[in-house]
């Protein structure tokens, strides 16, 4: 029931019925970590979806050296983890706390057989699964570009 209840409560999940509410209930459960705990490394087989709950989740994309690009913090109500839409099997990020969190991890498999199984509902969960991530992409090229055009210019 805590599950289902915290299902409600993210916007992205707000329009379901209560049947299929209770089908990724089944496939969810909540999970704590710990500020700096890695929740996915990218590459790795992208078999959960995320909904923070409580706490701070920075999406970073590794570089050589250890070095890494931050990409996005996921805050409460923010999904972020697999991208079932696009049929995406590996984590194009790596997802570190930055706070402790709890978070709402759904099994990937389910969440898509359920869109799947209703294609009105699955249509409209694709739209704003796909918001998020267009609106994450554009945030990206946003920061790209702010570091492009601060790098020095060298004269020819």
């Amino acid at each position: 029931m805590i599950v289902q209840e915290r299902l409600e409560s993210q916007d992205v999940f707000s329009f379901l019925l209560p049947k299929q509410v209770d089908s990724i209930s089944n496939a969810a459960q909540t999970v704590r970590y710990k500020a700096g705990d890695t929740v996915y490394t990218q590459g790795e087989p992208a078999d959960f979806i995320y909904a923070v709950l409580e706490g701070e989740v920075m999406l970073r994309l590794p570089g050589k050296g250890g070095l890494s690009v931050p990409i996005d913090v996921a805050a409460p109500g923010t999904m972020f983890g697999s991208c079932m839409c696009f049929d995406i099997e590996t984590y194009s990020t790596t997802a570190q706390c930055t706070h402790d969190s709890k978070l709402l991890k759904i099994q990937a498999v389910a969440f898509k057989r359920l869109m799947d199984e209703d294609l009105r509902m699955g249509y409209g969960m694709q739209r704003r699964i796909s918001s998020i991530y267009f609106k994450r992409y554009l945030d990206t090229m946003r920061k790209l570009q702010t570091v492009v055009m601060s790098l020095p210019v060298e004269a020819e």
